[in-house]
C-alpha cells in the first residue's frame, strides 16, 4: 500500500472474510436468589434446582447463529465445568459458517441453563444479539448482554429477548467509551488512563452491587478495520459473459458450472507434494552448508561484526525459532561455537534433521566435543521438540551432574518428559528404518530409577508423581512400565520399603474415602467435624496410632499417628480436612487433605517457588520465603502442609492492623523504628513481602485478595490458592504486581525506610531471578501435556517470556518494575471488599 494513500484503505468488506464465525463465552454476573421457603413448600421440586445448592451450580450456556426466524446453525454449549470463585467459562465458539455467508439479520441467542432435576433444565436467563449495527458494521470486541431473567432467548426477528435495552446504565455508558478507547478513537495519556480505569473497577463494583440484573459477557474478535456488511459482486465473474457469448441450448447450466468452476472457496485442489522439500532451496541450503568444506569450517572464526550476530542468537529465548539465515550462520560457525555451552541447543536447531550427512556430523562428531551444557539447557533438549534419542541421552548424561537435592527441583518436570520419549508410544514400530533420526531409548526412566533407588526423599516424590500419571490414565501404559520396573528395582533392596509405600497408599485412600463421605454429606460443619474425630479416634480404623511410616507429604518425617481431637474441616467449598499427625520426635506436622479439588497446579507453582528460592539464595539473597510442602496424590487429591497463620482479612477484623498483630505476638516496647515489634520479626516481614512480590509476578499468579494472603506471628507472610496462574486472572484491571495497602501501611507507608527496604529487595531478586529465565521458561514448557488447567495448550512461553523483560538492562528493568509498584494502590479498595461481602453471605 502506498503511503500516500493509507487514508483511503479505512474498512474491510464483509464479502472478503472466508473464516468461520467464532466468538468467546466469557462471564456470567449478577446475584441470583434462592427460592422462598414458602415456594419450596408449595412446590417441593423446586428444592431440586441449582439455585438452591451451596456454592456454584453447574452453569452451562447454549447459542444458536439464526436469520429471518430460520436457525443457520445447530446449537452449540458450553463443556461442563466446575465453577469455584465465579462462573466463568472463557471458551471459543465456532460456527460452521462462513462470515462471508452471514446475512445482514443474523444474531445468536445466548441461554444459559441450570440444573433442574434428574435430567432436566431450567433457564437463567436468555439474551439475542444481533451480529451487526445500524450503520451495517459487523460488531466486535467485547460485549455485556443483558439476560431476560428465567427466559429462554428469543430468535424471532422482533426478538423479546434483546441484549440491549433503550436505557444504558452507567456501565453501559462506560463501556461504550472503552470501546472507543481500544478502536483508538480517544486520545491515549498513560498516567490519566491509569486514573481512569481505577475509577472504572470502584464504579463497577458499586454498579453491580446495586443492580439486580443478570449479564453475559461474550468477546468477538477484534479486526483492525471496521467490517462492512457487502454481499459478493458477481458483476466480475466470468459467468456473466459466459452467459451472453453462449448459444441458447443450455444457458442456465453453462452459467451455473461456470460460477461454480470460478470460486475458488468451493473447490480445494490437493497438491501431494506441498510437504515435499522444495528442490531449489534444498540445493541452495546444500551449497551454503557443503559438507567438503568442514576442514575449512573447522578453523572459521567470525569477524567482530558476526561474533556480535552470533552472541544476539545465543540469546535468544528457548522459545523463539531461527530464520534460515541464522541457521546457516550457527552451522557456518559450528566448530567455533562448540567451545559456549550456550550454543548447542540453537546448533541443534539449525541442523537439517533429514540430511544424514548432517545428521550424523552433528550427533556423533560435534555433540561428544561439545562443552558441557547447564541444566536448563539439557531441560530444553528433553522437550517435545528433541526427538533423536541420542540427543536426549546426552541431556540424560548431562543431569548425572545435578545432586539429589536439585534433581528433586526438577523431578516433576523429569518425570513429565518421560512422555516424549520416542519409546512412550507405538510409533516407534512404524519408523523408516533408515530415518536419519535415531528413535532408540534415550535412558530416561532407567536414570530416574536408579537416582530415585538410592534416596528415599526421591523415592518417595518419584513413586507419587508417577502414581498420578498412572491414575490420569492419558499415558497410564507407559507409565505402569516404568512403575513395574522401578518397584523391581526398590524390591531388590528388600521389601521393607515397598512395604512403607503400600502402607502409603492405604493411609491416603482411607483419608480420601472419609474426606469424600464427609464432603457429600448434608451434615452441617460441627457434625463433619464430630463424624471426623470419631473416625480418626476408632482404633479399628489404625489413624489414632500408626507404625512408623515416611509421610507422602514430606518423606523427611516419620509420622506415628492423628491427633483426633485437633483435627477439624475447613469452611471451603470441598470442605478439605485439617489432620495434626504426630511425628516420631513428638512434634507435630498439620496438614490439609484434599478430596474432589485438582493440587497439580498448586504443586507446580510452590516447585517453582521453592526453585525461586534456591536461586536467591544462592546469590546471597534470602527473602524468608515460605514455600510449604504441596503433593498431589490423584488428579483429583492431594495433601499441602498447613502453616500456623492467619489471613490478612481476619487479622483486619480481629486486630485492626497487621502491626498490632505483629505486636501482639513478638513485642519490643524498646525497639526503635520497628513500631514496637522485634526487629527480626519486621525484617521477616519486609524480605518475605519482597520475595512473594516477585515470585507472584513472574508467574502471574491471579486472584488475589484479602483471604488468600497469609501472615503467620513470626512475621513469615505468603500466598495460597493458586487457582489462576501465568496471567489468568477473574478481576478486572487487575495490577500484575500484588501488594495491598495493608501489606504497606504494615511498613510504615511509601515513605518509610522499611518501604525503602522493600523495594531495593524486590529489585535485587527480579535482577537475579532474570538471569535464570530460561530455567523457569524451559520447566514450564515441560508441563505443557500435566492437564494443568493454565498451562495445557497454552503458549506458557510467551506468557512467562514478558514477565523477564529481557529486552531491557538491568537499569531499565528496574525502572519497569518499580512503575509496576507504584501501580498497585487500587488493589484492595475494591475488588477485596467484593470477596468480603461474598465470603459473609456464603458463610
Amino acid at each position: 500500500m502506498d503511503k500516500d494513500n493509507r487514508d483511503d484503505f479505512t474498512f474491510a468488506k464483509l464479502s472478503d472474510f472466508k473464516v468461520p464465525v467464532t466468538l468467546r463465552i466469557s462471564q456470567f454476573e449478577g446475584s441470583r436468589v434462592p427460592r422462598t421457603f414458602t415456594e419450596l413448600l408449595e412446590k417441593p421440586e423446586l428444592r431440586f434446582h441449582g439455585v438452591q445448592t451451596p456454592g456454584f451450580s453447574d452453569l452451562y450456556v447454549t447459542c444458536q447463529l439464526l436469520a429471518d426466524n430460520k436457525p443457520l446453525t445447530i446449537p452449540f454449549r458450553t463443556a461442563a465445568k466446575a465453577f469455584k470463585k465465579d462462573y466463568t467459562w472463557n471458551e471459543w465458539i465456532t460456527f460452521p459458517i462462513r462470515y462471508c455467508d452471514l446475512p445482514l439479520s443474523a444474531q445468536i441467542t445466548f441461554t444459559i441453563w441450570d440444573i433442574a432435576g434428574p435430567r432436566s433444565a431450567v433457564p437463567v436467563g436468555g439474551s439475542t444479539f444481533k451480529l451487526f449495527g445500524k450503520k451495517w458494521t459487523l460488531r466486535r470486541g467485547k460485549h455485556r448482554l443483558f439476560l431476560w431473567a428465567g427466559r429462554e432467548a428469543d430468535g424471532s426477528d422482533d426478538s423479546t429477548t434483546p441484549s440491549k435495552l433503550g436505557t444504558r446504565d452507567e456501565m453501559g455508558r462506560l463501556e461504550k467509551l472503552v470501546k472507543k478507547y481500544e478502536r483508538g478513537d480517544l486520545p491515549k495519556s498513560d498516567w490519566l488512563d491509569n486514573l481512569t480505569f481505577r475509577k472504572m473497577a470502584s464504579i463497577h463494583a458499586e454498579e453491580t452491587q446495586k443492580s439486580n440484573n443478570l449479564y453475559l459477557y461474550i468477546d468477538l474478535p477484534r479486526f483492525d478495520f471496521p467490517v462492512i456488511f457487502s454481499e459478493p459482486d458477481f458483476s466480475s465473474r466470468p459467468s456473466a459473459s459466459a452467459t451472453v457469448v453462449t448459444p441458447i441450448t443450455n444457458p442456465i447450466v453453462t452459467s451455473i458450472s461456470t460460477s461454480f468452476a470460478s470460486d475458488a472457496h468451493l473447490w480445494t485442489i490437493v497438491d501431494p507434494e506441498v510437504a515435499r522439500e522444495n528442490p531449489v532451496e534444498d540445493k541452495h541450503r546444500r551449497l551454503i552448508r557443503s559438507h567438503r568444506s568442514s576442514p575449512h569450517d573447522r578453523g572459521l572464526k567470525p569477524n567482530a561484526k558476526i561474533r556480535d550476530e552470533l552472541a544476539k542468537i545465543l540469546n535468544y529465548a528457548p522459545s523463539q525459532p531461527l530464520t534460515s539465515e541464522e541457521k546457516d550462520q550457527i552451522w557456518k560457525f559450528r566448530f567455533y561455537l562448540s567451545r559456549d555451552k550456550r550454543g548447542l541447543t540453537k546448533f541443534l536447531k539449525s541442523v537439517t534433521w533429514r540430511d544424514q550427512s548432517e545428521v550424523k556430523q552433528a550427533v556423533e562428531e560435534l555433540l561428544p566435543q561439545w562443552t558441557e551444557i547447564d541444566i536448563d539447557d539439557a531441560l530444553e533438549l528433553l522437550g517435545p521438540g528433541t526427538v533423536d534419542s541420542r540427543v536426549r541421552a546426552y541431556a540424560v548424561k548431562q543431569l548425572n551432574r545435578a545432586d539429589d537435592d536439585e534433581l528433586l527441583l526438577y523431578l516433576l518436570q523429569l518425570v513429565q518428559a518421560l512422555k516424549f520419549e520416542s519409546t512412550a508410544s507405538d510409533q516407534r514400530s512404524s519408523r523408516i528404518t533408515s530415518s536419519a533420526i535415531s528413535y532408540e531409548d534415550s535412558g530416561l526412566a532407567d536414570f530416574l530409577i536408579s537416582r530415585a533407588v538410592k534416596n528415599s526423599i526421591l523415592s518417595n516424590r518419584f513413586h507419587w508423581y508417577l502414581m498420578v500419571e498412572v491414575a490420569d490414565q492419558v499415558m497410564a501404559k507407559m507409565y505402569g512400565r516404568v512403575i513395574y520396573k522401578f518397584q523391581q528395582r526398590i524390591a531388590e533392596g528388600g521389601e521393607e520399603r515397598r512395604e512403607l509405600m503400600k502402607r502409603q497408599g492405604q493411609l491416603i485412600e482411607a483419608l480420601g474415602k472419609r474426606a469424600k463421605e464427609l464432603r457429600t454429606s448434608k451434615d452441617p460443619r460441627p457434625k463433619k467435624i464430630e463424624k471426623l474425630r470419631v473416625f480418626l479416634a476408632d482404633s479399628k480404623n489404625n489413624m489414632s496410632s500408626i507404625a512408623p511410616l515416611p509421610l507422602p507429604l514430606d518423606a523427611k518425617v516419620t509420622v506415628t499417628g492423628i491427633t483426633a481431637e485437633k483435627c477439624s474441616v475447613f469452611k471451603s467449598n470441598m470442605l478439605p480436612l485439617l489432620l495434626y499427625f504426630r511425628c516420631a520426635d513428638e512434634a507435630e506436622y498439620p496438614i490439609i487433605f484434599k478430596d474432589g479439588d485438582d493440587m497439580r497446579q498448586d504443586q507446580l507453582v510452590i516447585q517453582l517457588f521453592t526453585l525461586m528460592e534456591r536461586l536467591l539464595r544462592k546469590e546471597g539473597l534470602d527473602l524468608k520465603l515460605t514455600a510449604y510442602d504441596v503433593l498431589a496424590t490423584a488428579p483429583q487429591q492431594g495433601l499441602a502442609q498447613f502453616i500456623p497463620s492467619k489471613t490478612i482479612a481476619a487479622i483486619m477484623s480481629e486486630h485492626g492492623s497487621l502491626l498490632n498483630y505483629l505486636r501482639a505476638n513478638y513485642p519490643d516496647e524498646g525497639s526503635v523504628g520497628t513500631y514496637g515489634v522485634e526487629p527480626g520479626v519486621i525484617d521477616t516481614y519486609i524480605k518475605s513481602c519482597a520475595g512473594y512480590c516477585v515470585v507472584t509476578y513472574l508467574l502471574g499468579v491471579g486472584d488475589r485478595h484479602l483471604d488468600n494472603l497469609l501472615l503467620s506471628p513470626d512475621g513469615h507472610f505468603f500466598h495460597v490458592d493458586f487457582g489462576y496462574i501465568l496471567g489468568r486472572d477473574p478481576k478486572v484491571l487487575a495490577p500484575p504486581v500484588k501488594v495491598c495497602k495493608e501489606m504497606v501501611d504494615a511498613m510504615g507507608g511509601t515513605q518509610s525506610v522499611h518501604y525503602g527496604r522493600f523495594k531495593s529487595f524486590c529489585f535485587t531478586a527480579f535482577i537475579i531471578l532474570r538471569k535464570s529465565a530460561n530455567l523457569i521458561l524451559n520447566l514450564l514448557a515441560l508441563m505443557v501435556d500435566a492437564n494443568i488447567p493454565d498451562v495445557t495448550h497454552r503458549d506458557v512461553h510467551e506468557q512467562v517470556l514478558g514477565k523477564f523483560r529481557l529486552d531491557l538492562t538491568d537499569e531499565d528493568a528496574i525502572k519497569h518494575f518499580d512503575a509496576l509498584l507504584n501501580d498497585v494502590s487500587p488493589f484492595a479498595a475494591v475488588l477485596d471488599r467484593m470477596h468480603d461481602w461474598a465470603q459473609y453471605w456464603r458463610s
